[in-house]
């Protein structure tokens, strides 16, 4: 099976106004709300060409509700943990000639939470495929992706990263030529 991990999904708002203006009122010409986050949208891919998967990660408040549907009507599996504090993030996506993006910030991951999400790693078998995908909220360790890693070492599942920055990752290991090789041909 294929694993994905999105620390932080979110509720994309995409929207297209023309000729937009600050400061007054601008109507919109396209509207659309969609799952994302790096591990969501490989899921989703995924999906789209035949293979089945499971997102990983961390949902709250309604919104969370909508990224966990949004995301089954494509067709993935979806094993989100849902957090007490706050709700998961909603993106906006403003297209008028450029693209302005707004991002929010997410619910508060405890240590709790990312034990839980540990617990569901511990299961995974030899053989699956685990993708991490994404920033790391600040309400995570840093190191989150190298904790991950060891915690897999050796059970014989393959894992694939795409951090998007080396600030995914602590600085001893970012700084390491592979990690740096693999990061620039993302």
């Amino acid at each position: 099976m294929i694993y994905t991990v999105t620390f932080n999904p979110s509720l994309d708002y995409i929207v297209r106004v023309d000729n937009f203006k600050p400061g007054v009122i601008n109507r919109t010409t396209y509207e659309n709300i969609l799952p994302g986050g790096k591990g969501i949208n490989v899921s989703i891919v995924l999906s789209n060409l035949g293979h089945k998967s499971v997102a990983l990660g961390f949902m709250a408040g309604f919104t969370g509700d909508d990224i966990a549907e949004l995301m089954k009507g494509f067709g993935c599996g979806v094993d989100l943990i849902r957090v007490e504090e706050g709700f998961s993030r909603i993106n906006v996506k403003l297209k008028s000639g450029e693209e302005t993006e707004i991002n929010g910030q997410g619910p508060l991951i405890t240590a709790e939470d990312i034990g839980k999400l540990y617990e569901k790693l511990d299961g995974l078998a030899a053989g699956d495929i685990l993708v991490i995908s994404g920033s790391v909220p600040g309400s995570l360790p840093r190191d989150v992706y190298e904790r991950i890693m060891q915690r897999l070492e050796g059970k014989g599942i393959r894992m694939g990263i795409a951090a998007g920055s080396a600030s995914a990752f602590s600085p001893d290991l970012a700084t390491r030529p592979e990690v740096e090789a693999l990061l620039q041909t993302f």
